[in-house]
Formats: structure tokens, sequence, C-alpha cells
């Protein structure tokens, strides 16, 4: 059927190009002839610069989109009622679907037009001398080399890009779709039209006799072994005979992971799966950046939560309520007392303990809270490693990642089941899916929190990247579904350039080394792929609506982002520089307190923003990371609004005191263990340095006195930035050349233009070039709203 599907939309495809080109005098619009001419003025231009050895990739790049989306728009046009239903299917954007789709063809064709508009002015100002641009290297896709540190690209630092769920049903072959303007990584995990036939690693390999669905393994087994990529593991289902033969299995199954973790007919079943996926694939260029055992796994228990309207943890199997009972055993040492008094309880045993999921909300800070919570976590991180040894069994080197959501770590909910430390020390590679966006949600009403100091929400990639990174500072780092360019409830059709070239800088200045964005789905021709055309005949809370408004329909966008990556790759080595800079001060983080509390990461992201505006790189500190890694690695650890904490978590931090570390402690911190009881014991300085700080201090004051206990591993430069408003909105990094300068990096994430000023304690400042452009700025400049500066100070 699929294949079918394909040739008769390839042969409506010949006849519609055919159409066009017989009729072109006669349908191009004048806004389309009006790019025609500003292409040729390019292509004179390029000329010009090839003659002088000047690099155009950019201009290569920039004349793909333009004529790609010349092409896209005259489809548009040619087929409105079937970009209208697009528009249907998006809930923001259903209202007027026919004024979107009526305006999209000359849309797109204007945005074109601007963008070669800048791009000619760019090119011409090479060409006269006025900026001078690093040459953009060209990656070679089938000889990525991944290390510890970062991706590299002919010896040097690299950093990909690529489409998730990229115009399903197109061969990766097809250089029309993979390519180096759009991203040319070797994927599998997009369900093609048909349920389930697809290139992931899914449930529907395993036949009931135990042998392999042969077409779909070779789905797998086909993907060619040229390029870098990855491969997703699908757990969204289970086959039908599964299902007959243990009507359990999707018991307390989630929106995403529609399986019982705990079910060991689904953990044989996965096992054999991932054994056989490990033996397949072992070694190829299609596993360099792992194998996704998971896409957006969560599994929230807590009562009201939305994902319950889609079936999520509305009840749990016998098998998790037993692991739950043996769990509890072991945590509290066979003694049914202590968790009676702990659960205000009468259990017998630890066999009769029972536990009703969803959990009422009103238990949040009680023990019984707690306890599940943390076996919630316990439990996935079960299954995530029961999977990965599996792989490893015939791909001992296998790497890992876990497309985990940042919002969860960033948000107070800690009902979801993830751990996100021992999670990403689990895996060979960091993996996420953060999302970031740059204006109000769909439907709100009143202004979020951010407007009201920033020109985008930036909080979840900077808060949560940093923890990550903190966690496993020697793993290459992962989004396998960026979703900086539209969310289920948020797009813009008139994206603004420089937020999307800020978002991706600051996720790669935090250490994205890799990522797909959320979505290409336009076919060569211009049509959307097939799942999107005609009725939509899949199930998919976001994929329906995604495609109004996204960057199928905004050549600016496209094209700002495979931009940013040309200059973001001109510049890379100075980029991983910054991005390795020791950080002195560590912010403690505790799960204890995060579980406890109803507003913990509101509190904690609030000290981390007080922090982030003064050109120092942030860290945290954990139990694991105080015992595990080099505590050389940071001059201070600061403790803040952290009631709760285990005794481990305690004695971690006061060893450190004892062996001459400093913590710097809020009055509030450190007084009661998971359970809500008091702690007897406090902190002692040993050979160290503790400062208790007074109750009711500032953030303000906090801030300060923690940035003065680092000062000594503070750059000796001094940015001052005045924006209008009391809140700083340049987050800025430094680093030392080898010419014995500095390397800066300044994202003005504020809502306003920002004017700066440099200078250092000690020397006097020679020149401040813009590395990007080569132009001389002095010590006092102007940086816009969303302005991204990479700066060489003499």
């Amino acid at each position: 059927m699929f294949k079918n599907k394909l040739i008769l939309k390839g042969l409506a495809s010949m006849l519609l190009m055919t159409s066009i080109i017989s009729c072109e005098q006669t349908l191009t619009s004048p806004l389309e002839k009006e790019a025609l001419a500003k292409i040729e003025i390019l292509e004179s231009l390029m000329q010009d610069a090839k003659s002088k050895s000047i690099d155009v990739s950019r201009e290569e790049t920039l004349l793909w989109f333009s004529k790609e989306f010349i092409k896209f728009a005259n489809w548009d046009e040619a087929n409105m009622a079937q970009v209208e239903k697009a528009f249907g299917y998006d809930g923001h954007y259903k209202k007027d679907a026919a004024k979107h789709a009526a305006e999209l063809p000359d849309y797109e064709r204007t945005k074109v037009n601007e963008i070669l508009d800048n791009g000619i002015k760019q090119l011409q100002s090479v060409l006269d001398g006025s900026i001078k641009r690093r040459p953009a290297p060209k990656i070679d896709w089938g000889n990525i080399e991944v290390t510890d540190k970062a991706l590299l690209n002919n010896g040097k630092p690299i950093f990909l890009h690529d489409y998730f769920s990229k115009t399903v049903g197109q061969p990766l072959t097809n250089s029309a779709v993979y390519n180096d303007y759009l991203g040319n990584m070797y994927h599998g995990g997009e369900n093609l039209y048909e349920e389930h036939q697809d290139r992931a690693i899914n449930p529907w390999l395993l036949n009931e006799d135990g042998t392999f669905d042969q077409d779909r393994l070779k789905l797998l087994t086909d993907i060619p072994d040229t390029n870098i990529g990855f491969l997703y593991l699908w757990n969204s289902g289970l086959p039908e005979w599964l299902h007959k033969k243990d009507s359990t299995v999707a018991q307390g199954r989630s929106l995403f992971m529609g399986l019982d973790i705990d079910n060991p007919n689904v953990r044989a079943h996965w096992g054999k799966i991932a054994k056989k996926a490990g033996a397949l694939t072992n070694g190829k260029k299609v596993t360099q950046l792992g194998f996704v055992l998971a896409n957006e796994p969560h599994w929230f228990a807590e009562k009201g939560y939305w994902t319950q309207r889609y079936g999520e943890m509305n009840s749990i199997s016998d098998h998790t309520k037993n692991k739950f009972r043996t769990w509890l055993s072991k945590k509290y040492h066979g003694n049914i007392s202590a968790l009676n008094k702990n659960w205000e309880s009468a259990f017998k045993d630890f066999n009769a303990v029972e536990i009703t999921i969803p959990i009422d909300t009103k238990y949040r800070g009680k023990p019984i809270w707690y306890d599940w919570c943390r076996f919630a976590m316990f439990r996935s991180l079960d299954w995530f490693t029961h999977i990965q040894n599996e792989l490893r069994t015939n791909a001992p080197e296998a790497p890992t990642s876990i497309k985990m959501q940042p919002r969860y770590f960033a948000e107070n909910y800690r009902s979801h089941g993830l751990d996100f430390e021992t999670l990403t020390e689990l895996t060979s590679i960091i993996g996420d899916d953060a999302k970031a966006q740059s204006s109000r949600t769909f439907g709100r009403k009143n202004p979020e929190p951010w407007e009201e100091h920033y020109a985008y929400s930036w909080e979840e990639v900077a808060f949560s990247y940093d923890f990550m990174e903190s966690v496993a500072p020697n793993k290459i780092h992962f989004n396998s579904e960026t979703h900086f360019l539209s969310l289920s409830r948020w797009k813009d059709l008139n994206t603004p350039v420089d937020y999307v070239r800020s978002v991706f800088w600051l996720a790669t200045l935090h250490g994205m080394d890799a990522s797909t964005s959320w979505f290409w789905a336009r076919d060569p021709d211009g049509s959307p792929e097939d799942r999107l055309e005609g009725d939509l005949d899949f199930w998919d809370p976001g994929l329906g609506g995604a495609y109004a408004g996204s960057a199928n329909m905004q050549p600016q966008m496209a094209n700002e982002i495979a931009q940013v990556f040309l200059d973001m790759n001109s510049l890379s080595e100075a980029i991983i520089a910054l991005r390795d800079e020791r950080k002195p001060l560590r912010i403690f983080y505790s799960e204890t307190s995060a579980i406890n509390k109803k507003t913990h990461m509101t509190e904690l992201f609030d000290l981390y923003e007080s922090l982030y505006f003064e050109g120092i790189p942030l860290g945290y500190a954990t139990e694991k990371i105080i015992t595990k890694q080099d505590n050389a690695s940071w001059d201070a650890i600061l403790v803040y609004k952290t009631p709760y904490v285990t005794d481990k978590e305690f004695s971690a931090l006061q060893n450190y005191l004892i062996e001459g570390g400093t913590v710097i402690t809020d009055a509030e911190s450190l007084l009661k263990n998971e359970y809500g009881a008091n702690r007897k014991a406090i902190l002692t300085k040993g050979k160290g340095n503790l400062i208790t700080l007074e109750k009711g201090i500032s953030l303000k004051a906090i801030a300060t006195k923690s940035l003065n206990e680092v000062k000594e591993s503070r750059s000796d430069l001094i940015l001052t930035e005045s924006n209008g408003t009391s809140q700083k909105g340049c987050t800025w990094r430094v680093t030392k050349n080898a010419k014995g300068g500095y390397i800066v990096n300044i994202l003005n994430i504020g809502k306003n233009e920002a004017k700066l000023n440099l200078k250092l304690k000690k020397d006097t400042i020679q020149s401040v070039t813009n590395m990007m452009t080569g132009e001389e700025l002095g010590t006092t400049f102007v940086i816009k709203k969303s302005g991204v500066l990479m700066l060489e100070i003499e």
C-alpha cells in the first residue's frame, strides 16, 4: 500500500512540475520574478567571490533554500485546499485556516526576497572588504569521529543539525532531503504511512513464534552504512498477540511507553529485540549517535496530571506492586513498623503494603509520596539498565541515550519516574528533548514569567543542560528532538531569525553537540509527507497540527538554522574552549528536596538566574558528583532552600568540608531527612570553609557573597550592561586564547537592546574584534535584542 502511494505521489509530482514549467510565463508571480532576479544577482556575486577564493558556503545554502521555497510556494498556491486542511488540524490556526492558506504562498515568496536581500548585502560587504568571514568547514557526514568531548570533522569540533521525522517515506539517499542544508544524518524512528512500518527498533519485529519479521528487519538493515546516524527504540505499543497472551502487558502504561516496564513478558520480548538490534547494527555508522532507548519517557503518577487523559499510570500492575514492596523492604531494612510509622498505616508485613495510583497530591511532602517517587525513579532506571544490557550483549560498545524532556527536570513535578542524574550516568550520550519559544503560548491571556525580562524562554535549556553537563562532563550531548522552532501550543508564522540564531547558539554553548529539530515534512516537490495528506489516519496528540506554522512554511527560519550552524562551525574550537571553562561555583541539587517541596525547582531557578548574567559558567553539585568527581573542579558549593536531604547527601557535604572545601548554606537548608524528621547533626567546617548565611538574606546578597568566594577563579574581564531595565539580559562567557588575550561570547537574551562596556581589572584593552565579521567594535558598543557576539580581545 505504501509503495503504491509513493509511486502515485511521484507521478502526480511530475505532472505538477510539468504543468508549472509549461505555464511558467503566465503563473510566475511578481514576488517570484523579483526573487529570481535577486538569485541571478547573488549568483553573479558568488562567481566574483569564488574568483577571489572567498568561501561561499553561506550563499550556496541561501540559494538552496530560496529555490526550494519558491517551489514550495508554487505547490501551496496550486493546492490551496490541501494547505487549508493542514492549517485546520492545528487548534490555533484552524479558525482562520482559509485565510492562512491563501496568504501562505506570497508570505513564503516575501520571506525568500528578504533573505536574498540580506544575503546579497552581506556578500557585497565581504567583497568590498567591510567584513571578513571565517570559512565554514565542509561536513564529511560519512567520517565524523565521536569522542568523549566533541564530534570531530577532519580533526576539528563540529556541531551537527538535522530534522526529526524527516519527510517520512523518502529514502535516506535522496539528496533533495538528506544534504548539507537540511542535514545528512541517517536515522530510524519515524513511523511510515502504515502503522508500525518504520525504520525504528520496535516490538513488532518479533513474532509470536519467536522468529523475527524479516521485512521489518530489512527496513533496519537496509540503512546505508555511509553516514553518521542514530536509531530509535520505539515503545509506543505492543503487538496484539502479546496482549492476548497476557492482558496486563500495558497496565501502568504512559503516553509514549505503551507497556508495563515491570511485566516479565514485556521485558523478555524487548530483551530479545534489543539483542537482535545490537547484533544487526553493531559498529555501523548509523549508530554513532547511539540508540535512543526511549522517546520522551515519563510515568506521571499524581492525581489530576494531564497525561492521565491519555491513559498514563491510571493503575499499576501486580508486577509493579510487588517490585514496590520488595524495594520498600530493602529501604526499611525489613522493618515494617518503621514504614507504618512513616505512612501512618498498619500493614502486617511488606507483602501486604498497598498504594493507590494515581497518588493524591495532598501526600506531597509526606513519606508515602517520597517513597513512591523514589521507587518510580528506581523502576525506570531498572528498565533502561535492562534494555541497555540486552542491547550490549551483541554490541558491547553500543552508544546509548534517552530522549528525556528537560522540562521535567526544570519543573516542580516529581512523580514522573525520571532521575535525570542516574539516567544521564547510565547512558554513554547525554540525551534530551529541550524546548524554547519566542512568544506567548497559544490561548494564554496573561504574560508568561519570562516575558517580563527576556526575549524568549531560555531557562529550560540553560538550567537543565548545565545540570546534565555537570553530571557527565565527558559525554557528548544529543538533542534528538529540539523544540526551539515550534511546540504543540506555540508556533509563530513570523518567527524572528534573531531568536532562531540565539537559541541554537545558547544550547550549543551549554553543551549540545548534535540536534534534530521538530520537524521537516516537505517532500521534494513541496507537498507534505504522506502522513499529513488527506484525512489523518494516525494517533498522535502533537503531530496532527505540527505542519501548520512550522519551519516547512518559513524560509527565513529554515535558512537561519543552517546559517547559524555554518557560523558556529567556523568558530567551533573557540566555542568548545568556552564550554570547557572550569565551573568554580556549584549549586547543590538534592532530588530529595525536589520530591518533597512544591516549589523547589522554581526557587532553585531563581538562584540560578541571579548568577547567570555575571560572566561565570555555572555547574551543579550532588552527593554523587561530590563523591565521584574531582573536588578541585570547583571552589565552592552553594546550598539554597534545600531543607530535605538524605544522610548520604549530608555526609557528602560534610566530607567535602573535612577535606578542605567551601560550603555556603542558608539557614533553612539541611535540616530534615527525606521523611521530614529533624536532623540533629549540623555541618562543621573541618579543614574547609563553612559560610552560613543569615536568615532572611536577599537573593541578590547571596549571589554577591557567593561570587566573592570564587573571585580568584573569575576572569579579569568586566562587562557592564545598560538595557533600560533593572534586570541584566546579557549572558557572557570568557576564555583565554593563545595570544594572551580573551575570547568572549555574549548572548543578549533580554527583551531590549543593550549598551555594553568592556574593561579589564588590571590591563588596558587594545582592541575588540567581532570574530564573525572581523569588524572592530571598541570597548563600548550595542548588542541588539537576541543578538549574538563572539569577540576577540587583545
